[in-house]
């Protein structure tokens, strides 16, 4: 069961591997760009005469031995240069193959950089495509280790793969034509055996250290993502005291780690050392036979060192193999983890002809919508919502009723199981998400920012924007006083998160965004509700003036901001219970009228303590 197990691995290891170098193909060859596929000749040219030069280099060696030993020169050429000539011509030679090799390595650079570059922007690019649900069940940490090793992998996979193994094969061919015409058959049959078993052995030893790397690879990727998930709730490390607790779990992770590296260091030494015995082996046999010539008088002194060059040559570029076999075989490991995550689909994909929504007024509707994250637990059970243009709708209820939900395909994170939700009587699902994402406005319940200034974070909403348009939207947030009073001003750095921040400010930050957007249609997810009532009341006067000639949808918690909407939806279970204003709705004394009186109770509870606090 094992032995099957470990043989559908292996083949399916082999298939991965070939449909990376597939993938990889194109960026060497790109049908489109003529002056990649010039430098790759040009690289392969400078290749082939570096191998030339460097299998003619002994002929120079052998000629100088042979001056310098007495030996009859054959060829007048040689024999024209003379013993120094021939020492200078070794010299020229060998410095022409590195020459050739620099040369080759500086025309393919760019080919690998471009490369690198694109495969990096299609990840990246495709990862900002994949929808919500993948990116709620993603690890941060893994995922970067993943794209980071991939992305190196392309270049090194490239470059050696090219430049490694082919002019290995090349260089052999050349040398074992050498040795049989100039030799003896037996010569070549010796070398022959000699690398068939070297690289049955270093493809074996390699094999099995593979898997001990993918081992150490996931080892690492685990501890980078525990590393990363410390770091990133490091509040919530402090709170409970858990600085140990959080080092003993890396620790464990990286005690696995350990135990791989070992393991791959155990074996690399039992690989170096299995090689150098076999190519000690041949060199040593060849070796002999060719001293034995010697003392037969069949071969000179100069035949015997060009011989040994020859296996030299031969040695250098195979105890380089196992380390390029084993790193491009990573890197295929690699990169197929990375190729996995571009053919991961997109759930919510654009139609073939999809056209720009053309926002008329606003007007959003829900049409008996019925959705669920899984189908055995349905969230929206027929839910039908009317958004005239220009109106205020705000949706309430008790957690899990659905309210979040519908903000979520609104802006088409997820599409609907049945129903349609259209805008100005355009279903979304026909139309492009980049158009329906600008003509919608979000201010979350938990603004995040990114970690640069707060310049940087307002002008997000729309990159293009002048200064005054962002300070002008800065003061519509009532942030812009609180901005210039900084030390820096608006090139504030906001820090990881925006935790330089506090929530009040990080929400005003976030509504001046959305501000400087102008989206004609704004979805508020329990923007305040995080919020003291200080703030919430400061901040709610700021998303009333923001909501003026928009449509608004208000997802609330606190029943006291949405008192003004038009129509105020009670989401139960997934189904709409109630429908109406809030005098309506408390008037008649169902389930609105029940939250709204729990919720007053509880703000009566709250209002003599901040009264005695205020006191005090």
């Amino acid at each position: 069961m094992f032995l099957v197990t470990e043989q559908s691995d292996t083949v399916d290891e082999k298939r991965s591997g070939w449909r990376t170098i597939r993938k990889v193909a194109p960026y060497l060859w790109p049908q489109d760009v003529a002056w990649v596929k010039w430098r790759v000749v040009f690289a392969l040219a400078t290749l082939v005469f570096a191998k030339v030069i460097a299998v003619s280099t002994p002929f120079f060696y052998k000629g100088a031995v042979d001056a310098l030993a007495g030996e009859e020169i054959s060829s007048a050429w040689m024999l024209a240069l003379g013993t120094i000539g021939l020492t200078v011509a070794y010299g020229m030679a060998r410095l022409l193959t590195v020459g050739f090799q620099q040369l080759r390595d500086a025309i393919f650079a760019r080919v690998g950089q471009r490369a690198l570059r694109k495969l990096a922007l299609e990840t990246f690019s495709h990862i900002h495509r994949l929808s919500m649900r993948y990116h709620i069940t993603r690890k941060t940490g893994g995922l970067s280790r993943i794209i980071e090793r991939g992305v190196k992998g392309v270049d090194f996979l490239l470059r050696f793969l090219l430049f490694s193994i082919g002019p290995l094969v090349l260089e052999l061919l050349m040398i074992g034509v050498v040795l049989a015409i100039l030799f003896d058959v037996l010569y070549l049959v010796v070398v022959i055996v000699t690398i068939a078993i070297y690289v049955w052995f270093t493809f074996a030893v390699t094999e099995w250290r593979v898997r001990i790397r993918k081992e150490m690879n996931d080892q690492d990727t685990d501890a980078n993502q525990k590393a990363i998930d410390s770091l990133l709730n490091f509040e919530t490390v402090k709170y409970f005291g858990a600085e140990k607790r959080e080092a003993e779990r890396y620790d464990v992770a990286m005690a696995g780690y350990e135990v791989a590296a070992l393991k791959t260091s155990y074996s690399l030494s039992f690989l170096n050392f299995g090689q150098s015995f076999l190519i000690t082996s041949g060199l040593v046999a060849v070796m002999v036979m060719a001293a034995m010539g010697v003392q037969r008088g069949d071969l000179t002194v100069g035949d015997f060192v060009m011989v040994n060059a020859y296996m030299i040559q031969i040695t250098m570029p195979l105890n380089f193999l196992g380390t390029v076999y084993r790193e491009i075989r990573q890197s295929l490991v690699d990169m197929g983890e990375m190729f996995d995550l571009l053919e991961q689909p997109a759930e919510v994909q654009d139609k073939s002809n999809a056209a720009n929504l053309k926002v008329t007024g606003g007007h959003v509707e829900l049409r008996d919508v019925y959705f669920g994250y899984d189908a055995a637990r349905p969230i929206l059970k027929g839910v039908s919502i009317d958004a005239g243009a220009g109106q205020k709708i705000a949706i309430v209820g008790p957690s899990g009723s659905g309210k979040s939900t519908i903000g979520r395909l609104l802006f088409r994170f997820y599409d609907v199981n049945d129903g349609a939700l259209l805008i100005d009587g355009q279903d979304i699902r026909d139309i492009t998400q980049e158009s329906l994402h600008a003509q919608i406005g979000v201010v979350p319940q938990d603004t995040v920012l990114f970690n640069d200034t707060v310049y940087y974070n307002i002008a997000y909403g729309r990159p293009d924007a002048s200064r005054s348009e962002v300070e002008q939207a800065a003061k519509a947030a009532k942030i812009h006083d609180f901005i210039h009073g900084l030390p820096d001003g608006y090139e504030t750095t906001v820090g990881e998160r925006g935790l330089k921040l506090s929530g009040g400010e990080k929400q005003r930050v976030g509504i001046a965004r959305t501000l400087l957007k102008n989206p004609p249609i704004l979805l508020l997810d329990e923007a305040t509700s995080a919020l003291d009532s200080e703030t919430e009341r400061d901040i709610q006067e700021s998303l009333l003036a923001m909501g003026q000639g928009r449509t608004v949808l208000t997802i609330a918690h606190r029943l006291s901001t949405i008192i003004d909407a038009d129509r105020i939806i009670v989401l139960e279970d997934g189904l709409i219970s109630e429908d109406g204003t809030h005098d309506e709705l408390l008037s008649q004394r169902g389930r609105y009228y029940s939250m709204w009186q729990r919720q007053q109770s509880e703000e009566e509870e709250v209002m003599p303590l901040e009264d005695k606090a205020s006191n005090a």
